[in-house]
């Protein structure tokens, strides 16, 4: 197994050589397909069964390396490269269709999140497992009466004294019934005014009283379920942050969500390119117009690419991303959308099956415009925050 160097990385193109031949030796054959579907996911987790030898072999080399997280610190089970770094190791995963080693709520939420608000021992307790992929999160915010007005939650957490006795119930939590442990916006003071009083607990999903219910959606199978608390005993010092003030914390995670969110499909370059996938195709090769609207749809994403990239350049120099968080996942999620039609379109009745298929990614990518807040509340945002529009 590849070992964690400590030297600090080269930069530049003397860094990309590094990294190319890095790759070129510790990414396995299989690895190198490109796929972007579920099964293809590397979720992680103690339950996480893997799909293959080489699939294991993979995450283990790139978290001994800290390319599960290469911009977290090493203390951390991070690489400590800059943006810059990041970039190019983006890019040369690219050139060898390497797949992503691990996916997770951990790392691109809980993880930003722990990073700035965290204590020192809950950031060696937690973010070290994420890196390596053994502990797996699912995020604890809507409720039945709270989705888009999210201050409104009224999950409980009671003060014990030195732990918190939580009853309420979550909803849409994706994969609860595979995670390991949940961040959670609980009501920690039920007096205070309606953005107070709130708390961002982490609480084990072993934890006596904690059930979960899948909601079966028309695919036949979903993520999503219900998550309940019933008289469930967390320790205090699991609160990340101060106590009533979680929902800081719960503004700061969702801006990584709504960056996560707007970063899908092709929008930041992944994928495949729709010309490549409309060559493919009788329709894609002779339809004019479906080639001129491909066209625009690329450099559109081109022209988003660059924006997300200017704003993460701004995040790194502490600027943060803030509000325009909801103008990037508006766009990136419109994007997602309008690239899933063009392959619909190119496709035809092909495309009309269930699966891992081009039909099952477009009914998909209707819930990105929904996750994270929906396009209305990220339009409201816009306008009021970014616009200053009246009213």
């Amino acid at each position: 197994m590849a070992t964690v160097e400590d030297h600090t990385p080269p930069t530049g193109e003397d860094f990309r050589h590094e990294i190319r031949s890095w790759l070129q030796q510790n990414c396995p054959p299989e690895m190198r397909d490109g796929a972007a579907g579920e099964d293809s996911i590397c979720w992680g987790g103690s339950t996480w069964q893997f799909t293959s030898e080489a699939q294991k072999d993979w995450l283990e080399r790139c978290a001994a390396r800290g390319l599960t997280v290469p911009t977290w610190p090493k203390a951390y089970g991070g690489a400590g490269f800059s943006r810059a770094q990041d970039k190019i190791l983006k890019e040369e995963m690219q050139a060898i269709d390497a797949r992503v080693p691990l996916q997770s709520f951990g790392i691109w939420m809980l993880g930003p999140a722990l990073l700035k608000f965290g204590s020192e021992e809950q950031k060696q307790q937690y973010l070290p497992p994420i890196a390596r992929g053994e502990i797996r999160w699912c995020q604890g915010y809507s409720e039945p009466g709270a989705g888009s007005d999210l201050a409104g939650v009224q999950c409980h957490a009671a003060d014990q004294g030195d732990t918190w006795l939580v009853n309420g119930q979550k909803i849409w939590t994706s994969y609860a019934d595979r995670a390991d442990w949940i961040f959670a916006l609980l009501r920690t003071d039920r007096e205070a005014k309606k953005h107070l009083g709130i708390s961002f607990v982490l609480i084990d999903m072993r934890s006596e009283g904690v059930s979960t219910r899948p909601i079966q959606l028309i695919s036949g199978a979903s993520p999503f379920c219900e998550t309940f608390f019933d008289n469930v005993t967390v320790p205090k010092q699991q609160v990340v942050g101060t106590i009533n003030r979680g929902w800081d914390v719960a503004k700061y995670l969702l801006t990584h969500e709504r960056e996560m969110i707007s970063s899908g499909g092709n929008a930041m370059g992944t994928g495949r390119a729709l010309g490549a996938v409309l060559s493919e195709s009788d329709t894609g090769q002779s339809d004019p117009v479906l080639r001129g609207d491909a066209m625009r749809a690329e450099v559109d994403s081109l022209a988003f690419e660059m924006t997300l990239e200017r704003y993460k350049d701004q995040a790194e120099g502490g600027q943060g991303v803030g509000d325009a968080s909801a103008m990037l996942k508006y766009m990136g999620t419109e994007l997602n959308k309008q690239r899933l039609e063009l392959v619909m379109a190119a496709e035809g009745s092909a495309a009309l099956t269930w699966g891992e298929t081009p039909a099952s990614a477009w009914l998909r990518t209707k819930a990105n415009s929904i996750e994270g807040g929906t396009s209305e509340v990220m339009l409201s945002i816009i306008s009021r925050r970014i616009l200053n529009l009246p009213g």
